[in-house]
């Protein structure tokens, strides 16, 4: 091929490239030249690729193949965001499963169904499945700093995953390994008080997500003696809590988050409380979007309470609504949502309040999506065992509880005796929910 040739074939793959899009890392691999808004050349692309099958060679131990991951984290660090983007492509399309591996996997284990040889085969098509990445993976987190530097990878790749999905594998791969790796019993629970370091303090402040914190007094007012405020945190990130709970102690069911953030209230009598209400639960890590911590996480903070206030009996939530006006904008009639914008002028008994209050009922009671509660708030409670127990009108009336639910705030109640059985419901189907909550529905 001469020099023209060749020039004229580089063309018509530039010009391809721009009908079709962007080229697979497969399809670069094999090139010659970088297209338009790629980072990396050919070549360059290759030298990644060599750089991240070297990490997980089976020829190193672990330990060296962690040494070997921490000269990638090294280069990533001054990387720029289109050249981590095409190691995460990398990483995505290039340590896929043996497909060939896979079907003759699968085909064994179909011959061995019901015969003595069923278990074996099962392990080995399980073995087949599973991806290079995931070696990958294991490799990075040997590194001391490498669970940090993942975590805070799939946090960066977060925001590309709608417009490219060729990197979902690679979130997928990472969500499951850190269900893994974050599970429950490698956490570790620790109070946060006024008296904790004033770093861990600022990540309160950072990190709360439900209700904002606007100043220090108001923060120290979360922390007063009538409330309790845990982290839950990882040896690997034995700095950075992962999860905060805040938790106030009061002697009934509160209806409003109002008085919980008043700064002028005087402290309940802890020594008389009987009721724990969680107000706030804030997860501070994007990376580990998706990560279950599961029934535990509740079922600690409830043990800790108990031991410490032993008359504590009612054990309750004051939540958000986030997904409700949203959800009521595409469904509910268009004449009453223009009267539930004056809030204010909707009284105790009027039709257009029953009318709210019946189809957030409705809403929480009754709306599911791929057989789990529609409200992303419900679906952690209810997924934990507890119960829609009292909806609560003008429960916050923040611009952001207008915004998100027309100020309705939610209480779900954890019956100790009754976790397995509301979780068998759910997983039936059947939501939860009080007779309250029942007698509400339109």
């Amino acid at each position: 091929m001469n020099t023209a040739q060749w020039l004229e074939k580089g063309a018509s793959m530039l010009r391809s490239s721009a009908k079709t899009g962007a080229r697979s890392t497969q399809d670069r691999l094999k090139g010659a030249l970088r297209h338009e808004r790629e980072a990396m050349s050919p070549r360059q692309l290759r030298r990644l690729l060599d750089q991240l099958k070297g990490i997980v060679d089976p020829l190193l131990s672990e330990v060296e193949g962690g040494g070997r991951a921490q000269v990638l984290m090294v280069w990533y660090a001054t990387a720029s965001a289109a050249q981590r983007r095409d190691l995460w492509l990398l990483m995505s399309e290039q340590f896929v499963a043996d497909s060939e591996q896979v079907k003759a996997a699968q085909t064994q284990f179909s011959a061995a169904v019901g015969t003595p040889d069923e278990a074996a085969a099962e392990v080995q098509y399980r073995r087949a499945t599973v991806s290079p990445r995931r070696r990958i993976l294991q490799r990075f987190s040997a590194h001391p700093e490498g669970i940090r530097f993942l975590v805070d990878v799939r946090a960066e790749m977060q925001s590309h995953l709608k417009v490219d999905k060729r990197l979902l594998a690679l979130d997928v791969e990472m969500e499951y390994m850190f269900s893994t790796w974050f599970d429950v019993g490698f956490l570790e629970l620790r109070r946060i008080s006024w008296d904790s370091p004033a770093s861990l303090v600022e990540k309160l402040i950072k990190f709360e997500a439900v209700h904002d914190i606007r100043s220090w007094a108001d923060v120290k007012n979360r922390l007063d003696s009538d409330r309790r405020c845990y982290g839950f945190f990882h040896p690997r990130l034995p700095e950075e809590p992962l999860i905060f709970v805040e938790v106030a102690l009061m002697n009934a069911v509160a209806a409003s988050i109002t008085p919980l953030l008043d700064e002028d209230a005087d402290p309940v009598d802890i020594a008389k409380a009987n009721t724990a209400i969680f107000y706030s639960i804030s997860s501070t890590q994007n990376g580990l979007r998706g990560v279950s911590f599961g029934d535990s996480l509740i079922k600690q903070v409830v043990d800790t309470l108990h031991q410490e206030f032993p008359k504590l009996k009612v054990f309750v939530t004051l939540s958000p609504i986030p997904g409700l006006r949203a959800w009521l904008h595409k469904n509910a009639p268009a004449d009453l949502l223009r009267r539930w914008e004056n809030l204010d002028g909707l009284g105790e008994g009027s039709s257009e309040r029953k009318a709210l209050l019946g189809w957030a009922a409705r809403f929480l009671g009754k709306e599911m999506q791929s057989g789990k509660p529609l409200d992303p708030v419900a679906r952690f409670h209810l997924g934990n065992g507890a119960r829609v127990e009292r909806l609560n009108w003008a429960a916050d009336p923040s611009a952001k509880g207008i915004r998100q639910s027309y100020g309705l705030m939610v209480n779900y109640l954890y019956d100790l005796k009754r976790l397995e059985k509301h979780r068998a419901w759910l997983a039936q189907g059947k939501i939860p929910i009080a007779a309250a909550i029942e007698d509400l529905y339109l």
